[in-house]
């Protein structure tokens, strides 16, 4: 039978007549056999000890060091600019994440502050919003790991909130109209890129000019929700308004300031927009729903608005359906007419004497 001794205050046991060593290390249980000398083997369980206590002691002193404005700063040029097609939005959500935790160090931020923020956001902002803030959030610390700059991600422990995503506001006509006859200056060729194609927001601001196809008349977005490209048609509403967009010559971006930087945010002019056209209720991202609703009350198919959207899933699509007054009838109207042949027939034969019915057997 194998012995074994163990002294459970000092981490030392004893097994087959060697002693081993055992402690946490960076939240792991690590047992290691040292040799056939007790003495020996509590020096250097004391020795590991010590390393262990003075490396959380460095690792904290290292945390407590890095602000979150400095981090945030970092994140973007590391990470969201030269990775992320769609890094404006990160922009905003920084921006935000900032004002709120600027001046605590990353060692500091803990799940109840993030709890604070995700409060306080959402008295100012949509439910959507603040998920979206948190999301980067999340994501920002899972990179301050990954880059040895911490060592907890407080967000993982933060729910978000639960979303009404089956929300479908579209304009009618008359809206329509309305809205492209208010908009003005930069804004007007985005909105109707935005009504005519279902582009998001994102990637009609990241649009740059080798993305366009005139000759073949598509948009090529390389980098979409889905990380799938998306070739997208274009009608002559869209090639007119996009060929009266002034080219910058040192920027590649469709839509941009006059120091050829691409446009960020454009919430306040088409906040704007909508107020002198008397439109509430109303998010740039209905424009996209406003596309599908269209389409579908028009007579396109639910799958070919589904590859329009760029949705992978019919699922996600379905949700426009009931705008189509006549598809279910439509549908039953094909089955008459498959089936009519034979049930005209049926219907002669009932009429006809039995004499003749036996003649057309």
């Amino acid at each position: 039978m194998i012995k074994r001794k163990r002294n459970k205050t000092n981490g030392l046991y004893f097994r087959n007549g060697k002693w081993y060593i055992a402690y946490q290390a960076n939240g792991k249980r690590i047992r290691q056999m040292i040799s056939e000398d007790r003495k020996l083997a509590e020096k250097v369980l004391y020795k590991k000890k010590i390393e262990v206590a003075e490396n959380k002691f460095l690792d904290i002193r290292k945390q407590q060091k890095i602000k979150f404005s400095e981090f945030a700063d970092t994140y973007f040029e590391l990470h969201s600019k030269p990775n992320k097609r769609s890094y404006k939005s990160d922009i905003i959500n920084i921006r935000h994440l900032k004002s709120f935790f600027s001046d605590k160090y990353l060692y500091n931020i803990n799940a109840m502050l993030v709890e604070e923020y995700k409060i306080e956001r959402a008295k100012k902002v949509s439910l959507a919003t603040v998920n979206r803030e948190l999301a980067c959030l999340k994501h920002m610390f899972n990179k301050a790991i990954e880059w040895n700059k911490t060592s907890n991600n407080p967000v993982k422990k933060v729910k978000l909130f639960k979303e009404n995503n089956k929300r479908t506001r579209y304009l009618e006509k008359e809206e329509i109209e309305k809205l492209l006859r208010n908009c003005s200056g930069y804004l007007k060729p985005i909105v109707i890129v935005a009504l005519n194609t279902g582009m998001r927001k994102g990637e009609i601001l990241s649009l740059k000019w080798h993305d366009i196809d005139f000759r073949h008349g598509v948009i090529n977005i390389y980098h979409t929700k889905n990380n799938e490209k998306r070739e997208v048609p274009i009608n002559e509403m869209v090639k007119t308004a996009l060929v009266r967009v002034r080219k910058h010559p040192d920027s590649p971006y469709v839509f941009n300031k006059p120091d050829g930087s691409p446009r960020i945010d454009i919430r306040k002019s088409f906040f704007t927009t909508l107020k002198k056209s008397g439109i509430l209720n109303f998010r740039f991202h209905d424009l996209r729903h406003t596309f599908a609703s269209h389409l579908v009350m028009a007579g396109v198919d639910l799958n070919t608005v589904r590859e329009l959207m760029g949705h992978k899933s019919l699922e996600m699509t379905l949700r426009y359906s009931h705008l189509s007054q006549d598809h279910k009838k439509h549908a039953v109207d094909i089955l008459a007419k498959r089936i009519d042949t034979g049930l005209t027939l049926t219907l002669n034969l009932d009429k006809l004497p039995e004499e003749s019915i036996l003649a057309t057997c």
